[in-house]
């Protein structure tokens, strides 16, 4: 039972990253020099070393470990289709919320493998919850600059539609942690399936918006967001 709580205190946590990223991206409107292009760069770029460390330690580590080659490859592969056909149907209908979109079809998966990670006893729970909490902090900054650019709407109404999404955190944690752990195998089908969209979502996305000519900042983002899950998983590890 404790555990139960600690999949809704965790998966919240994550959530409620995404409207913070949304109020930090409203800043700029009290003092437009505060971000400039090499750190609002540096954020995203952060963003994809988070979501980089998800995969290599968390994701695919624990995906893999009770598949065989083939399907674990599969359910990659199939994640990575996923979001491009995501990506496709989003250009196509030329929706002003691709990063939102972009967003949950990272949090929603990661969330309910966080809730049956816990539900088969694995250490790597804790771990995932602060990477997406890290990985949302910089997207839920990217959404909202994109909303705002797209509609009326203000950095804070922006932030409370993202916190009420973040309650979705908890509902795919639980229902991981109460139906999924009778299925490890599923669970790992799973993992992978966010890990192919999210590599898909870096290279196709993020990468490319954090190229500034000239700065070398934002790949040092890259770097810290990496490294910061890389000191997470020695911890837990320990």
């Amino acid at each position: 039972m404790q555990e139960f709580y600690l999949v809704i205190a965790l998966t919240f946590m994550a959530g409620m990253a995404m409207p913070l990223g949304a109020l930090l991206a409203g800043v700029d409107q009290l003092r437009p020099t505060w971000l400039t292009d090499e750190y609002r760069h540096g954020i995203i770029a952060f963003g994809g070393g988070a979501l980089l460390s998800a995969v290599a330690l968390v994701l695919v580590p624990e995906g893999i470990a009770p598949l065989s080659t083939w399907l674990a490859a599969f359910c990659f592969v199939a994640g990575g289709v996923a979001f491009m056909a995501l990506d496709v149907l989003l250009d196509r209908i030329k929706t002003p919320a691709g990063q939102l979109a972009a967003m949950l079809s990272d949090f929603l998966p990661e969330s309910l493998a966080l809730g049956a990670a816990f539900a088969v006893g694995e250490s790597s729970g804790v771990l995932l919850a602060c990477l997406m909490t890290l990985q949302n902090l910089p997207e839920g900054f990217n959404a909202c600059r994109e909303l705002r650019a797209a509609t009326h709407y203000g950095a804070r109404r922006i932030a409370l539609i993202f916190a009420a999404i973040a309650l979705l955190g908890p509902m795919f944690g639980v229902l991981g942690y109460s139906w999924l752990s009778a299925y490890p195998s599923v669970v790992a089908m799973v993992m992978l399936f966010a890990a192919g969209g999210i590599c898909y979502s870096v290279f196709q996305d993020i990468a490319p918006q954090a190229q500034l000519e000239k700065h070398w900042g934002p790949p040092m983002g890259a770097v810290l967001g990496f490294v910061l899950g890389m000191v997470g998983h020695q911890l837990t590890m320990a």
